[in-house]
């Protein structure tokens, strides 16, 4: 079947990291063209993105000042401080180590030992201090860890915080109202799902569905706020499987846990510390902590949930490009988090081809709005080299490509050809591809 603006709609957004500036392209212009979505969902950088694009907010991705324009992007899953620290110190150790070798020549006096031994106390309080922290945490309220002394200090190197900090704060600008406090504050959660709530049906507002993975309960869980009937469907029981502990329903009972979702769900496995969530004593867990983050082949768990909700069409968009060709290889990265993010890539391209094949099957309609070609990783937030034009390409041109790719791929030959009205343009016409 043809698109068609009575069905009902929802616009999937899923990537990790600097993907994330992409959803932003193709919201811009979904929004200028005026095509109408009743859900938005999202996972890993697109749950915040949903987030956004639920309380008409979506503007503050792509805004001169926004999230994915503004410099705090480059902060975005950087190296933890200990790690930073650990490693400059190390370096400096090397230096002072090395540096006597090449001065001797010149018979110059080097105090070697003293500065050597500065620097490893330096390094040694380092290490000591990522133990003690690691071992604080059962009295911090956190979660007990096992394993050797030596891993405390090791833990993950990426810092999954400042992308966390950077959605909640813009989604808490939004829905703060009268309130002084510039931080979330701990009822930040509630607050959304209450805004989102009482403004359902209005321009700009759409019902909302996250996902992140549950480390400890070892499944996904699924966060939403919907309408009438289509919440209490969401929510109702199912054969085979324990939805109050899959579930979170964002206009009940789940409405405090709105931003921790969405943070789990921008936390990378493993490269990052998971997520903490504390359940509510009277609730099914019964005050249990559990880990959360994201799992890049959960788009499939996602699509199956929207099914389930009544939505009958659906657009799905990924900053991952279409499967390659031959004599397209690209030189294999060195750095960490350049071969996290090719594995990521790789995982959620897998994971989505065979989503597709099956959502093909269970919607009416469904598109796919991506990259022909896409240089940049999900942690390249200063961009990437493009071997292929022999040039570095920014998150910016990401966007920017994002914003084309709506109008050629689904804009101009779906939503054009089935009569609807295309609300004008502000950048002009798009040449033809």
């Amino acid at each position: 079947m043809q698109y068609s603006p009575a069905r009902r709609t929802a616009l999937v957004l899923c990537g990790t990291g600097a993907h994330g500036a992409y959803h932003a392209g193709v919201l811009r212009a979904l929004q200028e063209a005026g095509v109408k979505i009743d859900v938005v969902a999202g996972q890993a950088a697109g749950a915040g993105a949903a987030m956004l694009a639920a309380i008409d907010g979506g503007a503050r991705l792509w805004e001169p000042d926004g999230i994915w324009r503004s410099s705090q992007r480059e902060s975005f899953y950087g190296w933890t401080r200990q790690a930073r620290a650990a490693t400059w110190l190390t370096l400096l150790l090397l230096i002072v180590l090395v540096v006597p070798l090449c001065v001797l020549l010149a018979g110059v006096v080097y105090p070697t030992p003293r500065v050597a031994m500065t620097v490893l106390a330096a390094i040694l309080l380092v290490l000591s201090a990522g133990i003690l922290v690691s071992r604080w945490r059962p009295f911090a309220g956190k979660r007990r860890a096992e394993g050797g002394w030596w891993w405390g200090p090791v833990g993950a190197p990426l810092d999954a915080e400042p992308a966390r900090r950077a959605f909640s704060h813009t989604i808490w600008q939004l829905i703060r109202g009268a309130s002084r406090e510039v931080r979330p504050p701990d009822g930040a959660g509630r607050r959304y799902a209450e805004v989102l709530g009482e403004n359902l049906g209005q321009p700009g507002f759409r019902e909302l569905m996250i996902i992140a993975t549950d480390l400890d309960a070892r499944s996904d869980v699924i966060a939403a706020l919907l309408c009438e009937p289509y919440r209490r469907d969401f929510i109702a029981p199912r054969p085979g499987r324990e939805r109050r502990a899959e579930v979170l329903d964002l206009a009940g009972p789940g409405r405090d846990y709105a931003l921790d979702i969405m943070a789990g769900a921008m936390t990378p496995p493993v490269a990052c510390e998971p997520r903490l969530l504390r359940f509510a004593a009277d609730g099914y867990w019964r005050g249990e902590t559990h880990r959360f983050c994201d799992r890049p082949g959960s788009v499939a768990r996602l699509l199956e949930e929207l099914v389930a909700a009544g939505v009958s069409q659906a657009i799905v968009v990924t900053a991952v490009a279409g499967v390659g060709a031959p004599h397209r290889l690209r030189t294999p990265r060195l750095d960490l988090r350049g071969r996290l993010g090719e594995f990521v890539t790789a995982a959620e391209s897998a994971a989505l081809q065979d989503a597709l094949a099956l959502a093909r099957l269970r919607f009416d309609s469904f598109y796919v709005i991506c990259p022909s070609h896409n240089p940049v990783g999900p942690f390249d937030f200063t961009g990437a080299y493009d071997e292929a034009s022999d040039r570095r390409q920014s998150t910016d041109e990401l966007m920017e490509g994002a914003y084309e790719d709506a109008y050629h791929q689904f804009i101009e030959p779906v939503v054009g050809a089935s009569g609807e009205h295309l609300a004008g343009r502000v950048n002009g016409p798009v040449a033809s591809s």
